[in-house]
C-alpha cells in the first residue's frame, strides 16, 4: 500500500497534465470556433478577454513585478518573456530580474504546491513559463558573473525511465536560483560521478519511481564513499516509493517528498555549507 498509493497519485498527475496541456486547449478552441447555422463569425482581431487586456509596458516597475508573479502562477510564458525584456530595457540587471521576478514568483508557486493548492501539472506549466524567462536571462547571468545558490546534478537512476518528478525538481531548483545539470533518465553510476567532477557540483539529486530501481541509489552513494568523495556532495533523493527511512538507510543527506521540499532542503544545506546559518 505504501508503494501503491504514491503510484496512483503519480498516474493521476500524468492524467491531469494531459488534460491541461492537450484536451483543454482543444476544447476551448472548439467552443470558440463553434457557431450555430446563421451566426456570423467574430470580427477580425476580436479577443475574448479584450476588456481585460492591458499593455505590460504601461506598468511601473512596482506593478510589473507582482504581475510577473501572477503570470508565472498562471503559466503564461509569453507574458513572462515580454516582462523580462521590458525590465532589461529599463536597465534592470539580469540578477535582479531573476531574484525579484522569477524566483519570487516561483516561491509562491512552491508554497502553494507544498500546501496542496497547486498540483504537478499546474506547477509544470509555471516552471515552463519560468524557463522561457530563464532562456533570456541565463546567458546574461553567465556574462555578468551573477551569484548562484549552488550547482545541482540530477538524474533518474539506472533502469528507470520516469522523469516527470525529476523534471519538476530541476525546474523548481533552477527557478530558486540554482544552476542545474540534468542528466535525464536511466543513469548508471558513472554518469553521476563524471558529471559531479566535471561540473564541480555541490548537490547530487537522484530520482526513482520503481521499487526495483530505488536500491541503485545506494550503489551510487557507496561508490562515492569508496572513492573518498562522499563528503564533498550533498545527496538528495526522491521518488514515489521512497521515504525518510529509506533515505537514511542508504546514506543520503535527505529524502525530499516533492519539489518544493527539495528546494527548501537544498537551500538549508547550502546555507550550512557556506556557514550562513
Amino acid at each position: 500500500m505504501d508503494v501503491f498509493l504514491p503510484w496512483c497519485r503519480s498516474q493521476i498527475d500524468r492524467c491531469r497534465l494531459v488534460v491541461i496541456e492537450v484536451y483543454i486547449p482543444v476544447l476551448l478552441k472548439f467552443i470558440w470556433n463553434f457557431r450555430p447555422p446563421g451566426v456570423p463569425a467574430p470580427s477580425e482581431g476580436f479577443d475574448m478577454a479584450e476588456e481585460d487586456d492591458f499593455n505590460l509596458a504601461d506598468l511601473s516597475d512596482e506593478e510589473l513585478i507582482p504581475q510577473m508573479h501572477d503570470d508565472l502562477y498562471d503559466g503564461m510564458a509569453d507574458e513572462i518573456v515580454e516582462s523580462v525584456n521590458i525590465l532589461l530595457e529599463r536597465g534592470w540587471t539580469p540578477y535582479d530580474i531573476l531574484t525579484k521576478g522569477l524566483v519570487g514568483g516561483m516561491h509562491i508557486v512552491g508554497i502553494d504546491f507544498r500546501d496542496g493548492i497547486l498540483f504537478v501539472p499546474e506547477v509544470l506549466l509555471a516552471a515552463n513559463a519560468m524557463k522561457a524567462g530563464m532562456a533570456i536571462l541565463k546567458p546574461l547571468l553567465i556574462e555578468t558573473g551573477a551569484p548562484r545558490l549552488g550547482k545541482l546534478v540530477i538524474g533518474t537512476v539506472k533502469g528507470d525511465i520516469h522523469d516527470i518528478g525529476k523534471n519538476l525538481v530541476a525546474m523548481m531548483m533552477e527557478g530558486a536560483g540554482f544552476e542545474v545539470v540534468d542528466l535525464g533518465i536511466n543513469n548508471p553510476v558513472e554518469n553521476y560521478l563524471d558529471a559531479l567532477a566535471r561540473e564541480s557540483a555541490d548537490i547530487l539529486g537522484m530520482s526513482a519511481l520503481l521499487t526495483t530501481t530505488m536500491p541503485y541509489m545506494k550503489v551510487v552513494i557507496d561508490t562515492l564513499r569508496d572513492k573518498g568523495d562522499r563528503d564533498q556532495y550533498i545527496v538528495l533523493v526522491g521518488g514515489a516509493p521512497l521515504n525518510e527511512e529509506f533515505g537514511r538507510a542508504i546514506g543520503a543527506d535527505a529524502y525530499c517528498r516533492d519539489a518544493a521540499v527539495a528546494v527548501e532542503t537544498a537551500k538549508e544545506f547550502m546555507a550550512r555549507k557556506h556557514n550562513q546559518m
